[in-house]
């Protein structure tokens, strides 16, 4: 059995980073179908609103996600460290 006695906080905040980027497009994806869908149900101004949203989803959830990923990560690692000076870390069977 191995022992996990440290996390790289910066390891882990680029890992937690790319991961949240990534669900942040798919749930941008998500909010940008939906608002394009109900812009094309609405009027010509909803519908020019929905279009507006549903791009900006697009560019700006991915960003978003990633920061609050990579914050995490870095706050879970820092934690994990902590924790870990006190309780041995975790016990990994590698093979």
């Amino acid at each position: 059995m191995a022992q996990l006695k440290h996390v790289g906080v910066f390891s882990a905040l680029k890992v937690f980073a790319v991961l949240h980027a990534v669900l942040g497009l798919i749930a941008g994806a998500m909010f940008s179908l939906f608002s394009m869908v109900g812009g094309a149900l609405g009027g010509e101004r909803s519908g020019m609103m929905g279009m507006l949203f549903g791009v900006g989803a697009i560019i700006i959830f991915p960003i978003l996600y990633g920061i609050i990923g990579a914050i995490a990560g870095a706050i879970g690692a820092l934690i994990y460290n902590l924790v870990a000076r006190f309780t041995g870390g975790l016990e990994l069977d590698l093979s």
